[in-house]
Parts: C-alpha cells; sequence; structure tokens
C-alpha cells in the first residue's frame, strides 16, 4: 500500500517481517545531514507475533532512511506526504547472521507501479550489475569501466526517457558520477560534468555521496600547488576562516561562494579527525563559520559539527561503551574506571590504522600497568576480526570487536567515528585528556613521558 495521504509533511512506514523478527525492535533512523552523516533516530517499534509493525516520520524533501533490527539493516526512500506499506523477507540461508556484521538486506514496496522511486532505483541497479558484474572472471581495466559508465548513462537515457521524478534521475546521473570518480576519471572532467553551474543538493544522498569522494583532500591537494601562506598556517596557527576562504578564491572552481563553503566544511570536518591539524583550531573556524554564513544549510552543517565537538571535545566526560571481547564475552569502558586510557579505533582492511598496532604494543611494554590500552575492530566481519586475533597471539592486551547485535549504540557510534582509524586519550577520572589523540607514529609516546616519566634506563658501566 502506497497512498498520498494529503496533510504536510508526514510519513507512515505500515511493515510486515518474517516471522523470524517477532519481538524484536525495529528502529528507523535518518541522516541529520550528509557531511557529518550523523545518524538520528526517528521512531521504532517491537515487531508483533503476526510481524506487523508501524513507523511514523516527518520531513519534508524526500530522502533515503534506514530500517535496523540488530545487525540488519534496510534502506528506503520516502517523501512527503505517502504511507509506505513494506514487507522485510526472511533470511537468505546462505547467509550467516550469526556473524555481527552489519547485514543490508532488500525489502518489498507493496502496492506500486513502475514509477515508484524505490522500485525504480531496484531496476536501475540491476541495469548497473547486468554491465558491471564479471563475466568469466575478467578484469575490467579503467577504460573499459569509463566505457561501460558512459554505456550506462545511455541505456539510462533510453530506459527512463519518460519518467517524471527528479529525485530519481538525479540519482541516476550521480550513481553513475560515483563510477567515474571511483576509477579517478579526472577531476577536470567530473567537477565540469557534475557540480560547476549546478545547483548544490543538499538533500540529495547520491549527490552529497558524490561530491564528498569528489572533495575529499581537495583543500591539502590546491594548497601544494600554491606559492607563500601555507594552509596549516592559516588553520593551525591562526584559525581565521576568512583567510581560509580568501585563499581558495583563485581556485577555478569554487568561485561560487556558496560552493567554496561547502567545500571548507567538507575538509574541516576531515581535518578534525586528522593528527596533522589542531582540533581546537578547527573548532574555533566553524564557531566564526556559523556565524557568518547566511546560507541556512550550511549553518545546519556546521552546528552539527559543533555538536560533535562539544560533546567529544578534551575535558568532556568520555562515553562510555559495551564491546565483545576476545573471549566472546561483553567488556565496557567502565570496567576500568579510575585508570588512564589509550584508545584506538582500527580495522583490518586499513592498512595505516594495521601499521600502529605494532607501536601500541611496544606503548603497552613500556608504560606497564600504567596505561590501559582498548583497541576496537572495525571490521564488518566478525570471522576477519577472530582471523586477525589468531594470526597475532603476542597482541594480548584488550583487542574488542566493535559491534555486537545486542548493543543499540557502538563504541563507533558513542564516539562519533566517520571513517576506520580514530584515538582518544582518557585520564584517570573519566574525562577525554586528549580528542581526538594522537596516533602512535604522530606522537602519543611523548604525551605519556610528560605524564609518567617512566624511570631513564642509566648507562654508567657497572650499573642495571
Amino acid at each position: 500500500m502506497l497512498l498520498n495521504k494529503g496533510f504536510s509533511q508526514n510519513i507512515i512506514i505500515k511493515g510486515k517481517a518474517d516471522k523470524f523478527y517477532a519481538g524484536k525492535i525495529i528502529q528507523l533512523k535518518s541522516l541529520t545531514d550528509y557531511i557529518t552523516n550523523t545518524q538520528q533516530k526517528e521512531d521504532q517499534d517491537t515487531i508483533q507475533s503476526d510481524g506487523f509493525f508501524e513507523l511514523h516520520f516527518q520531513s519534508d524533501f524526500t530522502q533515503p532512511v534506514f530500517l535496523k533490527i540488530e545487525n540488519v539493516i534496510a534502506k528506503l526512500y520516502v517523501q512527503p506526504d505517502f504511507v509506505y506499506g513494506i514487507t522485510i523477507p526472511e533470511l537468505d540461508k546462505d547467509f550467516d547472521y550469526n556473524n555481527d556484521a552489519e547485514l543490508p538486506i532488500n525489502i518489498g514496496v507493496v502496492g506500486t507501479d513502475t514509477t515508484e522511486l524505490n522500485v525504480l532505483t531496484y531496476d536501475y541497479q540491476k541495469q548497473l550489475n547486468n554491465l558491471f558484474d564479471k563475466q568469466d572472471g575478467k578484469f575490467l581495466s579503467r577504460p573499459m569501466m569509463f566505457k561501460r559508465a558512459d554505456t550506462l548513462k545511455m541505456i539510462c537515457d533510453k530506459r527512463y526517457a519518460k519518467i517524471k521524478n527528479q529525485y530519481f534521475l538525479n540519482y541516476v546521473e550521480y550513481s553513475i558520477a560515483a563510477i567515474n570518480a571511483s576509477v579517478s576519471r579526472g577531476e577536470n572532467y567530473l567537477i565540469n560534468n557534475y557540480i560547476v553551474n549546478k545547483p548544490i543538493q543538499y538533500n540529495h544522498f547520491e549527490y552529497m555521496q558524490f561530491f564528498n569522494a569528489c572533495f575529499k583532500g581537495y583543500l591539502n591537494s590546491y594548497a601544494s600547488s600554491q606559492k607563500g601562506q601555507s594552509l596549516y598556517n592559516i588553520v593551525n596557527v591562526k584559525a581565521d576562516y576568512n583567510l581560509l576562504s580568501d585563499f581558495l578564491k583563485n581556485d577555478k572552481f569554487l568561485k561560487s561562494d556558496s560552493l567554496r563553503e561547502l567545500v571548507i566544511l567538507k575538509n574541516l570536518w576531515d581535518f578534525y579527525f586528522s593528527a596533522d591539524f589542531v582540533p581546537d583550531a578547527i573548532e574555533t573556524i566553524i564557531s566564526d563559520f556559523q556565524q557568518k554564513t547566511k546560507i541556512k544549510q550550511h549553518k545546519k552543517i556546521a552546528n552539527s559539527m559543533l555538536t560533535y565537538f562539544n560533546k567529544m571535545q578534551a575535558g568532556s566526560i568520555a562515553p562510555d561503551f559495551s564491546a565483545r571481547t576476545k573471549d566472546g564475552t561483553i567488556g565496557t569502558l567502565n570496567s576500568f574506571k579510575g585508570r588512564w586510557i589509550y584508545i584506538n579505533f582500527f580495522s583490518t582492511q586499513n592498512t595505516e590504522s594495521l601499521r600502529e598496532m605494532p607501536k601500541i604494543d611496544a606503548l603497552r611494554k613500556k608504560f606497564g600497568d600504567k596505561v590501559v590500552f582498548i583497541s576496537i575492530c572495525l571490521d564488518d566481519s566478525l570471522k576477519s576480526y577472530i582471523n586477525y586475533l589468531k594470526t597475532n597471539p603476542k597482541f594480548n592486551w584488550s583487542i574488542w570487536y566493535n559491534y555486537d547485535k545486542s548493543f543499540s549504540k557502538t563504541a563507533k557510534d558513542n564516539y562519533f567515528v566517520t571513517g576506520n582509524e580514530a584515538y582518544f586519550f582518557i585520564n584517570n577520572f573519566g574525562y577525554l585528556a586528549q580528542s581526538p589523540a594522537l596516533a602512535p607514529s604522530k606522537g602519543i609516546e611523548y604525551k605519556l613521558n610528560a605524564i609518567f616519566k617512566p624511570a631513564k634506563r642509566t648507562t654508567k658501566t657497572g650499573i642495571r
């Protein structure tokens, strides 16, 4: 059932889930913005014994929402003033649902025709898969990827010529743009074809995903080509938004004030989690930006960033969390109350974070029982976490797994970790001493030396 209800900005999702889900909680989540990607719980319901549930959501624009039952997650595109009827299918027997990885599933939308947005997105994905799925195990070269992306565009132009849903037409355009970005088709091609002289689509998920990929690391790249004032000096020393904006005005793509502001927001958000930039300086710039910008969408994003900064800034209480321990039990941060704690988030898929693990082992040996070291594995797969433990038996500190289906919020959620690597240092009173903290390779040892002053080994003859 998919009905236009006619009352302002009200969305209702009526669903029937497979009997396996009876008694479980289903949550409805949205993203507050597409720069910080902060999740916000909108509603939840307990699935009845007959599988029925109902969720409510207010929105004045079309967007994806996420339905989550333990570690099973589904995406549904919703538009204002509609009631959606959906079905959640029985579990695929080929999947290991005892593995705590987040498992995406496809849901059914009841009572729709071929022009409904979710039906259209499923159809597009089918066209994409038909074109890009490996055939006979052959590897697709970059030129072949370019050619197939162009072919996909021609197929879609013809197939969806009569479709009037503007969200879907933009969905197709920026999904294809993302394919081109993933194979590095070229900055000039990507920005000129998909960004410049086009309206910024703040509320369009696929547009913003492409935008984020396109402008990731953009300020660093631009700064490396300029002489004189350095980006690090503008951000870390002067913490001056006007200076930063002026620095970028000569960039050929950032002549538009609105585009330049959004690129600055995107890059400052990434800078906050980099050891190369000073978090307090980033916060100062964003605070100034939030007061000066005249664009309401930018003000909203800046507010989300400042909310995060204030929650996680040094001096605030370190959020508690639970995680799966090596032996399969549940460990909590609070179990180390009264201790200094160094937390690192890593993934076995992230080589940079893996390089830090032997250095953490060296720090653990140096500082003994003065500091508790906790490593949180962010892998999607529980099996890859377990395999990592087996192949690194000498790493015998608390290396925990982020996800467990019993958690409503994980360590990653509580610490607002957006990538696969992050570091935090907590003092013995339970407050954040460094947030984010320095990585081992970036100098956290100097901080630990200053606090604990480990005894220096003498080199005098005859003395040990």
